[in-house]
This record gives structure tokens, sequence and C-alpha cells, in this order.
């Protein structure tokens, strides 16, 4: 039994209309399921039960339980359209899957060890994250909640990249079969603004030195600086 159950009623109005007044007057919001080869359906979801489910990041890379009518099937969720001002969800994909074929899903990465990372406390630089989650693709049994992205030994300058996580039995990186070149930027350990300032100011002080009593050279320098 999954640990995330999405109670869900069949739905036979359709159409915008429909679903405005879903969301306005009944305190519901619509949803969709499909996938496993059979038809897609059209699905009623009271929206404060699926808000309070979002609220548990687990549940974005785990096997739902939508129980439809008295029936259940098992699915991830695929997308959520949430209003562009307010954020609460407007709409769900649910996907079906069978537990003997391979999925590819998102799931968040967990960061560890930030504040003994060696590039923060031993030369004061700050982690720079250019991702949250990537995408997997495993059988639905071996589904990781999360992974970790050990921060520990990452110096000054140092860039993690997708393929220095360590993946679980059974999960794969769609992005790192498809060559090197699509072994994205994880994270990164970068000086702080303040010191990033510094130093573009050191190399303007540095060649304007230089070039004393040649004013094109300050000049160069100093546009380099705004850049």
């Amino acid at each position: 039994m999954s640990d995330f159950i999405v109670f869900a009623e069949a739905r036979a109005d359709k159409g915008k209309g429909a679903s405005r007044r879903l969301r306005r007057l009944e305190g519901k919001m619509p949803a969709v399921i499909y996938g496993a080869n059979k038809p897609a359906q059209s699905l009623t979801l009271i929206r404060k039960d699926f808000e309070h489910m979002l609220e548990n990041e687990a549940c974005f890379s785990s096997i739902l339980e939508v129980q439809v009518g008295g029936e259940s099937e098992n699915a991830i969720i695929k997308d959520i359209q949430r209003h562009p001002a307010k954020g609460f969800p407007m709409h769900a994909d649910f996907l079906r899957i069978r537990m003997d074929q391979a999925i590819k899903v998102n799931v968040p990465l967990h960061f560890i060890n930030e504040e003994q990372c060696a590039g923060v406390k031993l030369e004061g630089g700050m982690i720079q994250k250019q991702a949250t989650d990537i995408e997997i693709q495993c059988l639905p049994k071996d589904l990781p909640e999360y992974l970790e992205v050990d921060m520990l030994e990452v110096e000054m300058g140092q860039i993690v990249h997708l393929s220095d996580i360590t993946l679980p039995g059974g999960v794969t990186s769609p992005a790192l079969e498809q060559g090197e070149e699509y072994d994205l930027t994880i994270a990164s350990v970068v000086a702080p603004r303040a010191a990033k300032e510094q130093e573009v100011e050191d190399v303007e002080a540095d060649g304007e030195a230089d070039g004393e009593g040649d004013g094109d050279s300050g000049d160069d320098a100093g546009d380099g600086g705004e850049d």
C-alpha cells in the first residue's frame, strides 16, 4: 500500500467553464490520469486535501494510490498546473504505472554537509545550486525518495556535476546516457559577491599601476570591471 492516497471522483463535465465552477464553487480541482495502455480518465479532487499532500516533498517521487469509485491504480504525479499569482494547484496530471516497467521521474536533491563544505568553511565561499532535482529512470520498486549531494570536500571554484551524484542500484540517469555533454552542473562553490567585488577592484588597481602614464590601459581595466 502506498504512503500517499489520492481520493478522486470520475468527472463527466469538461471544458474551462466546468473547471472554473469546480474551483470557485466547490473547492475542488480537475485532474486527469492516463497511461499504461488505458484510456485517459478525467477526475475531480478536493483541492485542500491535494494541497496538504503536496506539503510532503516525498509525494513528488513516490508511487501514489489513486482511488476512483472504489478502484485503485498506481500512479505518479506527472505535472501540476498552478495559479500564476497565488501558486495553488489548478490541475494535476497523473501517470499510471506498471510495476514491471521502468519509469522516468524527477526526484529532489538533498544537499548535505553544506556548513562543513571545504570551500565554505576553510575558504569563505558560498554554495551556488544550479539544480534542485534531476530526472532518473528505474523500476517503481527502486524509486528513491531523494538523492544526496555531499558537499563536504568541494573546494572553492569546484563544480559538482550530475555524474558526481551516487545513484542507488537499479537507478540510471537518462541525461548521462546521452553522453558527456549532458553531464549537467548541479552545484559549485563560488566567492561571495563582496569578495568578487574586491577582486575586481584589485585588478583595476593593478591595471592602473601597470598602465601609469597610458590612459588607454586604465580605461580598459575600468570597462572590464563593469562587465
